[in-house]
């Protein structure tokens, strides 16, 4: 049997260094297959200034319905970036089409799963610190209930358990990512804690007693109601994918009631919230 050919968006960006991680985060989020990054280095001819260095970020989108939506949200996303940065360059990027049967394959052989996050990402770093300092002091952790709200890798599920957390349900609308997350779940021998699940979290009405949302600063405030609801009376919420430009917007929606802001933590323009709500278990 001969073997279908899968379609690829290949995106190309070319962009100063400071913007690299904030836009690779974001195809990883907006459902990349990976991201690549190229550093060069532009020779101005000068003789008397210091050489100036760009990156190339290479990355693919799956062919599906959403491509159209999903090329929308970068440009909107880099023109965000470009009132957060205005003495920077505009990004410059291009498109084409691609034809291959075996790269989504071939990519994991390098990183499997990096198709949603490998855990290097600032935003992930702050959550995995801010998971690891509350569960490790508190002792009643082992019988905690923790979400992983738009799980991608399944990183910060898998964490949750390893730390000690008694029973983790990783969520994601991706049928891809639950895949991906699911097999790194087995990987590390957490099973008897994981649950990977595709679904909307809004379709889910169990309480949690810490909910981990590394997410876009537009869904967070979309799906704070919800999460209100889902968090047990005492629980904690630790949040980030927040970009310092969307920090009032964030703090106007969640620094009040039922919330109690107990930690920021920051790491170049990215922040991470951890967040009580107000009550006793």
């Amino acid at each position: 049997m001969v073997q279908q050919k899968e379609k690829w968006m290949k995106i190309e960006i070319v962009l100063h260094p400071d913007l690299s991680d904030a836009l690779s985060n974001f195809l990883m989020e907006i459902g990349a297959q990976g991201v690549s990054q190229e550093r060069g280095e532009l020779q101005n001819g000068s003789g008397f200034q210091e050489d100036v260095f760009q990156e190339t970020l290479k990355a693919y989108l799956p062919h599906d319905v959403r491509v159209d939506n999903r090329i929308d949200a970068l440009e909107a996303y880099i023109n965000d970036l470009m009132q957060l940065f205005p003495a920077l360059p505009r990004p410059e990027w291009s498109t084409e089409w691609v034809v291959d049967a075996d790269w989504g394959e071939a990519w994991k052989k390098y990183d499997p799963g990096m198709a949603f996050g490998t855990g290097q990402h600032p935003s992930t770093r702050m959550c995995l610190q801010a998971m690891e300092d509350l569960i490790l002091q508190d002792r009643t952790a082992r019988s905690w209930r923790v979400m992983d709200v738009g799980t991608g890798t399944g990183i910060l599920g898998i964490a949750a358990a390893k730390l000690g957390a008694g029973k983790v349900v990783c969520v994601d609308i991706d049928k891809q990512a639950v895949e991906i997350a699911g097999e790194n779940v087995r990987m590390n021998g957490v099973e008897d804690k994981v649950e990977v699940v595709h679904r909307d979290v809004e379709t889910i009405h169990e309480t949690f007693d810490l909910i981990v949302a590394n997410l876009t600063a537009k869904m967070l405030i979309k799906l704070r109601p919800h999460i209100i609801s889902l968090l047990r009376k005492g629980g904690v919420i630790v949040m980030s994918g927040i970009i310092e430009q969307n920090r009032e917007d964030i703090e106007h929606h969640f620094f009040a009631e039922p919330f109690v802001v107990q930690r920021t933590i920051t790491e170049k323009e990215w922040l991470c919230y951890v967040l009580t709500k107000e009550g006793y278990r």
